[in-house]
């Protein structure tokens, strides 16, 4: 249990770091490089980054409740 809650747990971290990266700043971000700013001049980012912030909540809540369950488990 413990070694399938460390994976999730660093898979997760790994995946969030990237859709952070991937999110639009004030000055445009990573999401530019990977075809952000092409999509965004047609008028189809706010679907995008609506998406984009769906997911990156999702894996947050993952990753919060995976601490929280291996901290339940290490518990003393």
């Amino acid at each position: 249990m413990v070694i399938a809650l460390e994976v999730v747990l660093a898979i997760t971290s790994l995946l969030l770091i990237v859709f952070v990266l991937l999110h639009k700043g004030k000055g445009g971000g990573l999401s530019d490089m990977f075809g952000g700013g092409f999509t965004s001049q047609h008028g189809g980012s706010s679907v995008v980054e609506k998406n984009l912030d769906r997911i990156t909540i999702v894996l947050a809540v993952v990753w919060i409740a995976t601490i929280v369950g291996l901290g339940i488990y290490y518990k003393p």
